[in-house]
């Protein structure tokens, strides 16, 4: 359904706002107006497009409750929406919802372990094709072993950073 906003003087809502309340509220006298004015009937509501669907959620909260909420979204960098989201789908599927920050740092870790596996393949490339004696093979097998030592650190930091997202949206005690 399509959405109509409008700006209006505070003292021209009222008098509307007490006109329409013996007429079903100010949507519903809206509506109404508006089909008169287009001298048609109001159309069924469109069935909703199969496959993906979106949706609104509408929430009422306190203002200490969304002042809560702004600082929690704030300091994730997102926006409340954007934090309720994120929430509910954290909580929905049980997966890590990251903010611009991690989403950014996710990437360049992803980048780093990739630019890591392609100095082992050709380590790795080397030791298979080269003939290498005493010393350089220890080196080469020595750097190898640093490279797996080090992709291993990355992705206990990476499972490090979900587990600790995933607590982040998890229920308070």
């Amino acid at each position: 359904m399509d959405r109509l906003t409008l700006r209006v003087p505070p003292d021209l809502i009222r008098r509307f706002d007490a006109a329409a309340a013996s007429k079903g509220g100010r949507s519903r006298l809206l509506r109404r107006l508006m089909e008169e004015a287009a001298k048609a009937p109001f159309p069924e509501p469109l069935q909703a497009p199969s496959g993906r669907l979106e949706a609104k959620l509408g929430l009422r909260l306190t203002f200490a409750d969304l002042a809560v909420l702004e600082r929690e979204a704030a300091s994730r960098g997102q926006s409340r929406t954007q934090w309720a989201v994120a929430l509910i789908r954290a909580r929905l599927h049980g997966r890590p919802q990251l903010n611009p920050d991690e989403a950014i740092t996710f990437v360049e870790v992803q980048r780093e372990l990739r630019r890591i596996g392609v100095n082992i393949n050709q380590i790795a490339r080397a030791l298979n094709t080269a003939v290498m004696e005493g010393a350089v093979l220890d080196l080469e097998v020595a750097q190898l072993a640093a490279y797996s030592t080090e992709i291993r650190a990355h992705l206990i930091g990476v499972r490090d950073a979900f587990e600790g997202n995933l607590a982040y949206w998890a229920p308070g005690p």
